[in-house]
């Protein structure tokens, strides 16, 4: 509400798109960031391991194309149905526990999947369940991991740490692939699912040592239904979020026929066994830890918006060379800036949605862009192994180049918002409402209605400002926001918002606005003479 000093909360000053440059291994200065990240480091480690395994079983099939797609699929669909959900979990719930349980319900599906291969009871169909077990695991592990990042280490470093999760995440793709290749060579692929299941035993192990529990958000359980659509409302109404999305599935959409359809490209253009499809996937792993190191340096250089655009260029340029080259060093050769693309992308995106985010919503909100991206690898690595099965490999990947030269014009159409200038440190500057009637928590729903008085020359701007207020509004917490005008009285304007319950209200007041909703609001308080007048309209009680 209009008045009353501000009281700053958190780090202040602008936070924007294009991040500060450091060393990119600072983040792991940090104890506990550098144990989460060893954590994070070994449960990748085997879920690549157990991706090279389940796909190299299904290489022979008949229905080959189609089925090695899937196990894409199967690992990311969890994450478009779980993400937000997942999100929601990690705003409310001590986060250490909440991992410690999903990595022991990992290592029980890696250890019964385990137990099926070793007895040959394995089928394609009962592989992509199990598959989609342990990446419903990964869906609910996701947002909770990437929103202690930000609690972790200093904002300045926030760029950092998201390129060292693409560095952790590609360091185990490129070891990974290779020590599968390897086990399935030597041992089968039972051996790679029982390392697997080891790798969820060890992270549990390291996070029970290195992680300290947390105090809840004030989020209770019970509000789990307010919450899930609280974090939905805020993307709904946040352009800076909602670009960011964008841009991470035109990404994501034709990116991902490199990841799905490259053991059929190791194993039918190339001729290669396990362990040469593990050799291409650590290419791709050494390109992307290279891409994270030169990620600071590539940002002194150009703007976010040119870095993405030269960056999916490039990209496109790889998806042809990968499928066209039949020569072993160069199809390596070509992976390198494949993968240090992709990080320079998803890590620059990422890094921007928790810079942007605010605290009481960031786990929802990376859930929502993990949701993005996995939603478009699981329907695209669908898609492309559909494809590939009806016109082939050359075409499936021209078609793809030609997708991803599509999104990268549309990063001049519809460019990142600039929010170099926008304070989103967390402030409370709203008084607290002084009511004779205090309704109890849960009632609702609450109606606030705000009086502004603005003169004739002023009005058309007011109008405008007023659109900003309603998406601060919107954001957090309003379920319905309108603006009127006085028939009686021409100057008078009256904005009327409707909050689900008066606790989701105080929250507005203690937790939920940012420095740019501040300023949104001040703008269009700035036209009002004399200053607005604020009235809480709550339920009725006559008991």
């Amino acid at each position: 509400m209009p008045g009353g000093r501000p009281t700053a909360r958190g780090q202040e000053g602008p936070a924007g798109v294009v991040e500060q440059v450091g060393s990119p291994w600072a983040p792991l200065a940090s104890r506990v960031f550098r144990g989460l990240w060893l954590a994070v480091l070994v449960s990748n480690l085997g879920t690549w391991m157990q991706t090279v395994g389940a796909q190299w079983l299904l290489v022979g099939d008949p229905n080959a194309s189609t089925l090695v797609s899937l196990v894409q699929t199967a690992s990311a669909l969890p994450v478009v149905l779980l993400a937000l959900p997942s999100g929601v979990l990690a705003d409310t719930f001590d986060r250490r526990r909440l991992l410690l349980a999903v990595q022991l319900f990992q290592a029980a599906v890696g250890a019964a999947l385990t137990v099926l291969s070793a007895a040959g009871q394995l089928r394609p169909a009962l592989l992509l369940v199990f598959t989609f077990a342990l990446g419903s695991g990964a869906a609910l592990a996701g947002p909770a991991f990437a929103a202690l990042t930000p609690e972790l280490v200093p904002r300045s470093q926030l760029a950092s740490a998201a390129a060292l999760a693409s560095v952790n995440v590609n360091l185990a793709r490129a070891v990974g692939p290779a020590l599968a290749g390897l086990l399935i060579a030597r041992l089968g692929v039972t051996a790679v699912f029982a390392v697997n299941t080891l790798s969820f035993m060890a992270s549990a192990a390291v996070l029970a040592l290195m992680l300290p529990a947390a105090e809840p958000d004030d989020e209770l359980p019970g509000r789990f239904l307010p919450a899930l659509r609280a974090g939905g409302r805020y993307v709904r109404w946040s352009p800076v979020v909602r670009r960011i999305l964008f841009r991470c599935g035109t990404f994501s959409l034709p990116a991902t026929a490199l990841w799905a359809l490259l053991p059929l490209v190791a194993s039918r253009r190339l001729g290669l066994g396990p362990g040469g499809y593990g050799l291409l996937l650590a290419a791709l792993g050494v390109g992307a830890v290279a891409g994270a190191v030169l990620l600071p340096r590539l940002r002194t250089l150009l703007s976010v918006n040119r870095l993405i655009t030269a960056a999916m260029l490039l990209y496109a340029v790889t998806l042809i060379a990968v499928v066209t080259v039949t020569n072993l060093p160069l199809v390596l050769a070509s992976l390198l800036p494949a993968g240090a693309m992709w990080v320079v992308v998803l890590s620059t995106l990422s890094a921007s949605m928790q810079v942007f985010l605010p605290p009481w919503v960031r786990a929802r909100g990376l859930a929502m862009y993990q949701m993005v991206q996995a939603g478009a690898m699981a329907g695209g690595g669908l898609a492309w192994g559909v494809v590939a099965q009806q016109v082939g490999l050359v075409p499936t990947f021209a078609l793809s180049a030609a997708l991803m030269l599509v999104a990268a014009g549309a990063v001049v159409l519809l460019p990142l918002h600039d929010t170099r200038h926008m304070d989103t440190s967390e402030v409370a500057y709203w008084p607290q409402p002084e009511l004779v009637v205090e309704p109890a928590l849960e009632a609702g729903p609450v109606v606030v209605s705000t009086t502004y008085t603005v003169r004739p020359e002023h009005q058309s701007a007011f109008v405008q400002a007023m659109t900003a207020v309603r998406r601060s509004r919107h954001r957090t917490g309003a379920v319905r926001w309108g603006l009127f005008r006085e028939g009686e009285s021409p100057d008078t304007f009256v904005e009327i918002y409707v909050v689900g319950s008066w606790q989701e209200h105080l929250r507005q007041h203690s937790t939920r606005l940012a420095g740019y909703d501040r300023a949104a609001e001040a703008r269009a308080v700035a036209y009002s003479d004399p200053a607005p007048t604020v009235v809480h309209l709550v339920p009725p009680d006559v008991s």
